[in-house]
């Protein structure tokens, strides 16, 4: 069997990864053509060109290298119709996987895949038929994502969140963290402002502002900052400027395996997270991490988005457990006063919010086969005899 994969950023590679092992161990004459970065070349990809020339982000990032990933869409169309593999599987970037797929379909029969749903259940629910249109089968991380696609008439199957399969860390490690960190006993604070500058100046001023309202009714709490690497300079300077105490977990200059456990050691030490909007609400849901979430940004951005949006949270233990347990603040609702508010009484009465995060695991996977496994055993099961 040859699969031709795309994997166009570092999640994109740790999802190739687990999907390459489990297609090794379920198909083991299997054999690998495509892009990947350093975990799928592990897994026994060589790399067609170095995948960080598809991890690029913003229009102003864009812009500059837009021929050259236009000449990239091209060329890697061209040799997934030139090699006839038995199937395509790109991997998230929808940038660039579904430009890609769509050559690919036209100039073909290649069977293609799709790891990672677009967000059809948010916002813009017309990009499903869309992609019906090249896409032939589709693996989705959540378990309410199916049915927007399959009444198109594409095969889909949920096949588990990653996240589900992380490591996890022993008692012994949480409390070589405290003790390395001198925090003893003292009830943790997490702090999570985001893993991009613009997300960090936007929030880095309210969230020390709802921290420290939040001390003053639980003075004996430490804080802790865990910084995503690119940003962790900044996170740093603007922590300084905070009215309270905080420790900053910078990865740099550690081993990406040690940077990774000190995180997961925090995430499970912590009794209560403030976090900004993203996936970052998994990982906590994971370490039974109870959180508040808040997300500042641009006024016009936030009025276009609510007004496109439909869903009323975006929040994924909320959408999972189909619960509204994690309180959220939005936009001009991103308050340090009411988020302060909301971080005292999630301290005082997590309960409601544990149910549902061991809720939202369960439907995400834990306890299931590994995603990557279950991935590998829905491509091979939708190959055509």
């Amino acid at each position: 069997m040859r699969v031709f994969l795309i994997a166009g950023e570092p999640s994109g590679d740790k999802l190739g990864a687990a999907l390459m092992a489990g297609l090794k161990e379920l198909a083991p004459d299997v054999v690998f053509d495509g892009i990947g970065g350093t975990q799928m070349a592990a897994q026994g990809l060589v790399s067609r060109f170095p995948m960080e020339e598809l991890s690029v982000m913003g229009i102003a990032e864009i812009l500059p290298k837009y021929r050259a990933l236009k000449r990239r869409i091209r060329e890697t169309a061209q040799s997934v119709i030139e090699t006839a593999p038995d199937v395509l599987i790109t991997i998230d970037a929808p940038d660039f996987s579904f430009r890609v797929a769509r050559l690919v379909k036209a100039g073909s029969r290649v069977r293609t895949v799709h790891y990672v749903a677009p967000t059809v259940w948010a916002w813009r629910p017309g990009r499903a038929a869309k992609i019906a249109g090249f896409i032939d089968h589709l693996l989705t991380l959540l378990p309410f994502e199916p049915p927007y696609f399959t009444r198109h008439g594409m095969a889909c199957d949920f096949v588990g969140h990653p996240v589900v399969a992380e490591p996890v860390p022993t008692d012994t490690d949480i409390l070589a963290f405290r003790h390395t960190h001198k925090i003893g006993d003292a009830p943790l604070m997490l702090v999570l402002p985001g893993s991009r500058e613009g997300e960090v100046r936007r929030l880095t001023e309210d969230f020390g502002d709802a921290v420290h309202r939040a001390l003053a009714e639980h003075p004996q709490m430490r804080v802790i900052v865990p910084a995503a690497a690119p940003v962790a300079a900044f996170v740093k300077d603007a922590v300084k400027q905070w009215p309270v105490d905080a420790l900053v977990l910078d990865p740099n200059g550690l081993s990406p395996e040690e940077g990774n456990r000190q995180k997961r050691a925090a995430f499970y030490a912590a009794d209560v997270a403030l976090a900004a909007s993203g996936t970052v609400s998994v990982e906590l849901a994971a370490a039974r991490t109870p959180m508040v979430i808040a997300y500042r940004m641009n006024w016009l951005s936030f009025r276009l988005i609510r007004a496109m949006a439909l869903v009323d949270t975006v929040t994924l233990v909320n959408l999972v457990s189909e619960t509204r347990s994690v309180p959220e603040f939005l936009g001009p609702e991103c308050r340090p006063d009411t988020i302060a508010a909301a971080l005292c009484q999630t301290i005082e009465s997590p309960g409601a919010q544990l149910a549902a995060m061991d809720l939202t695991m369960t439907r995400l996977g834990r306890g299931a086969d590994a995603p990557g496994l279950r991935a590998a055993r829905a491509v091979l099961n939708r190959m055509p005899d």
